[in-house]
């Protein structure tokens, strides 16, 4: 017998049990559809999670730490912001951006307050930090000292019942100083501050001085990183006459190790939920076998016949054999259907019904694998019951009623 005859065989004894052979594939096609669409989920996630926080590849945050040198640490000012962006001492910093801020109060001329922080700093801090406008517009350099702010969507919650429209011209109370609006930027979890001008910050609010909070300092690409981050840490130690990094007194920290170990969780998360999945596919496997054990006993004496007049070991054994691998095969086929299916239509129904969720993203390879598997399945489910009908004698299987 050739591989043709006993595939058509094969599929003749599927046919003539077509539901059966449909219950059977339930497992496989279930199983190969969730590993596909949980993947999909999984890099959807990660896609999403990489393009809002990507601009964070390339950044560095450099805080004050109340600890020092001989206990007399320094703060970090004007001079240490202008020296990080100097090219000459750090080819691989792009910019260097300062910040300073506390806590304040802010008031509307009608008496509605709200607690928020104050963020003062420069006229790219929006830019660096990847914050979009709703309204308005940002300062400018120009307005270095002008009294002028641009809110959080917090503040405008609580301020302008979420009105940004009504938030933009508006006039804010804090301390006892007047700020005009001029934008509101959009939600990004830091949602309750109030960016101002640094020089207006410490005219006004934090007192004078030169000193800064923190420094968002941006390499020149996200290759340049562990560069970037040694010139910070060369320069700081050398004006703040720092010999030991244990001795700083100030933190200086690559935003990309906390969006690896994001990334690397978001990656064990994906995995456990597929290996989840997958227990369809054995659960699927092994009604495979069930369902061909059952084959096997019904079809005893059609097997001892076909031996009886001739047929060999190697022809019943690639019948069944193709048998389980068909059922497997064509569930792995439906499942990818509908995995690949329903994957589609969520990227397209879940932006429009939850517009912060990412949309789910298929990937090649889960299909590739999922359905390697699932024949890979369908042969070892169907090796023992094969290898059982091939082994049957004649005479015993004539017997059999």
């Amino acid at each position: 017998m050739n591989i043709g005859e006993a595939a058509r065989l094969a599929f003749r004894g599927l046919r003539a049990n077509k539901l059966r052979s449909g219950l059977t594939t339930l497992g496989i096609i279930i199983g190969v559809a969730a590993v596909i669409v949980l993947v999909a989920l999984g890099n959807g996630i990660q896609s999403g999670f990489t393009e809002s926080f990507g601009s964070l590849a390339t950044q560095i945050s450099v805080s004050a730490n109340q600890e020092g040198t001989n206990g007399q640490p320094r703060d970090l000012t004007d001079a240490d912001v202008d020296a990080l962006a100097d090219p000459a001492d750090a080819p691989d910093v792009a910019s260097a951006t300062p910040t300073a801020g506390g806590p304040v109060t802010l008031q509307l001329p009608g008496g509605t307050q709200f607690r928020s922080s104050v963020v003062g700093t420069v006229s790219t801090y929006l830019d660096v930090t990847d914050r979009d406008l709703v309204v308005g517009r940002m300062f400018d350099e120009a307005e270095r000292r002008a009294k002028v702010v641009v809110l959080a969507p917090g503040a405008v919650e609580d301020l302008f019942a979420g009105d940004a429209g009504a938030a933009l011209g508006s006039e804010v109370r804090i301390g006892r100083t007047a700020f005009r609006v001029i934008g509101v930027v959009a939600a990004t979890g830091q949602d309750d501050v109030v960016i101002m001008p640094l020089g207006t910050a410490r005219s006004f609010l934090l007192g004078g001085g030169d000193s800064v909070s923190n420094v968002v300092v941006v390499a020149v690409s996200p290759e340049a990183v562990p560069a970037a981050l040694t010139q910070v840490t060369t320069i700081l130690d050398d004006r703040h006459d720092i010999d030991e990094p244990a001795e700083r007194d100030y933190t200086a920290t690559a935003q990309q190790s906390l969006l690896d170990q994001v990334n690397q969780t978001l990656s064990f998360l994906t995995l456990f939920t597929v290996a989840v999945a997958a227990i369809s596919l054995i659960v699927g496997g092994i009604g495979v076998a069930n369902i061909m054990l059952v084959t096997v006993t019904e079809r005893t004496r059609e097997i001892g016949i076909r031996k009886a007049i001739g047929a060999r070991r190697r022809a019943i054994l690639q019948q069944f054999l193709l048998e389980s691998t068909f059922l497997a095969g064509f569930g792995g086929l439906v499942g990818i259907l509908i995995g690949v299916g329903l994957s589609t239509a969520a990227a397209i129904a879940l932006p429009q019904a939850v517009p912060d969720f990412p949309p789910p993203v298929v990937d090649v390879n889960s299909v590739i694998i999922s359905f390697v598997i699932s024949l890979l399945i369908g042969l070892v489910a169907g090796g023992y019951p094969a290898n059982r009908a091939a082994r049957l004698r004649p005479i015993e299987a004539l017997r059999f009623q």
